[in-house]
């Protein structure tokens, strides 16, 4: 038993150190510009919702959805986010397509993930993807602000989507999209 034990070990160390050297002699191809691997667009998302599922506080939004506030956050998201997840002006993003993954397009697809999970991804940001960590640009309340804007983006009253600059649906809404940014 001690020698299977031993063999396991020595196993995961030779394993380990493969993988090491694999990576720090720059195999590992992380060009943006290539198609992802399968194991890579399988398990990429499924990856980056367990860590933000386990990392964002539970809190609560603390910013009240009023007209006030969403044309505030209106004005943000056109501000810091719009050129890279979409706006009315731009709808094909102007610069979210060369990031690998893409930047998600919120006028297409409006975000459903739980508030805390967008602050705190506005927040911190997410390694290797382009978005940044705005924590040291926007206060706690823009934040909120902005991710109070992302929950109802998809149902704004006429008077904010005056202000986006989107036009209303026949049933007096805006059409971000149908499909979810949230993937399990």
């Amino acid at each position: 038993m001690r020698k299977f034990f031993l063999g396991v070990v020595v196993t995961l160390a030779v394993l380990a150190g493969a993988a090491y050297l694999y990576l720090h002699m720059g195999y590992l191809d992380l060009r943006a510009d290539t198609q992802p691997s399968a194991f890579e667009k399988r398990n990429a998302m499924a990856f980056m919702d367990a860590s933000t599922d386990r990392h964002a506080p539970e809190q609560k939004n603390p910013i009240a959805p009023t007209e006030a506030n969403l044309i505030e956050g209106v004005k943000l998201y056109i501000t810091y986010c719009g050129e890279c997840h979409g706006a009315p002006d731009h709808p094909e993003r102007k610069f979210g397509h060369p990031f690998y993954p893409p930047a998600p397009q919120f006028t297409e697809d409006a975000p459903d993930m739980p508030e805390n999970q967008n602050f705190y991804i506005i927040q911190h940001g997410v390694r290797w993807t382009g978005m940044p960590a705005w924590e040291n640009t926007l206060t706690d309340e823009q934040v909120w602000t902005l991710v109070t804007f992302l929950s109802h983006m998809d149902k704004l009253p006429p008077a904010v989507q005056q202000v986006f600059g989107q036009p209303e649906t026949s049933e007096g809404k805006s059409n971000p999209g149908k499909e979810s940014m949230h993937h399990d």
